[in-house]
């Protein structure tokens, strides 16, 4: 399989696990020209930008160890682009999370990271 399809299906489990834990989507595979969020949505009075990395074993490390400095200034370039589209309030509660996904279909190990990383300013769009 490629990993555009790879990719997509982990993202789906992603966005089962988050909903089943009460978390509302808004909106996925959101695409700017300074990159893209994995999943958007709503979870305990937050605007959340999530970021989802998979691996099939820790050979590479941690997935979630994946999601570096530069990674997160792109997500955050990004979700404030989504944000000024969408007409957020510069008030309104932001959360930047991580899932972290390692194994195979059968025994796969999710870990959800709230609050993964602080907002990253930078010159937006």
């Amino acid at each position: 399989m490629n990993k555009r399809i790879v990719g997509s299906h982990y993202e789906e489990l992603a966005c089962r696990y988050l909903e089943e834990r009460g978390f509302r989507i808004a909106a996925r595979n959101f695409r700017s020209r300074s990159g893209e969020i994995d999943i958007i949505g709503y979870h305990d009075n937050f605007l959340v930008f999530v970021e989802v990395k998979y691996r099939t074993t820790k050979r590479s490390g941690n997935p979630e160890e994946a999601v570096g400095p530069a990674k997160q200034k792109r997500i955050c370039r990004t979700a404030d682009y989504y944000r000024f589209l969408h007409r957020y309030p510069e008030n309104k509660p932001v959360r930047y999370d991580v899932i972290g996904m390692e194994g195979v279909e059968e025994d796969i190990q999710v870990r959800w990271y709230k609050n993964a990383f602080a907002h990253v300013s930078g010159k937006y769009f």
